[in-house]
């Protein structure tokens, strides 16, 4: 069974999926991009400033079912400028998180408009 996470502080849905579900004790969140929750609008415009407003967009959708950062077990992210914006965002990224990093995927690719989306797959402990 699949439970619908939904929440005002993370960006809106802008087409057919759900900010998050929480299915058993995981809980997948959409990709996330760099969109003010209130305005819907862009923030930032470098890497390092939209991967500071996506991650704060998937921790209000984290929070939501009570999780954070360090419940975070796998990544995947979408950058439209590998090579030239992967040392900015890594440091930023690595910022939210302790050791053991989640697993990550880190791939270019075409995105529309803006230069980040990052997804999480996270685990709640009993």
């Amino acid at each position: 069974m699949k439970k619908e996470l939904k929440t005002t502080e993370g960006a809106a849905p802008i087409g057919a999926y759900s900010q998050g579900l929480v299915v058993g004790d995981f809980v997948y969140t959409s990709g996330m991009g760099p969109l003010d929750p209130h305005t819907g609008e862009v923030v930032g415009d470098d890497v390092a400033a939209q991967t500071h407003q996506v991650m704060r967009n998937l921790g209000a959708i984290l929070a939501a079912h009570g999780l954070g950062f360090d419940d975070v077990v796998k990544a995947t992210v979408h950058l439209q400028h590998l090579k030239r914006d992967f040392a900015a965002y890594n440091e930023v990224y690595q910022s939210y998180f302790s050791r053991p990093f989640p697993v990550r995927t880190t791939v270019g690719s075409e995105l529309m408009d803006i230069l980040v989306e990052i997804d999480f797959v996270a685990h709640k402990s009993a």
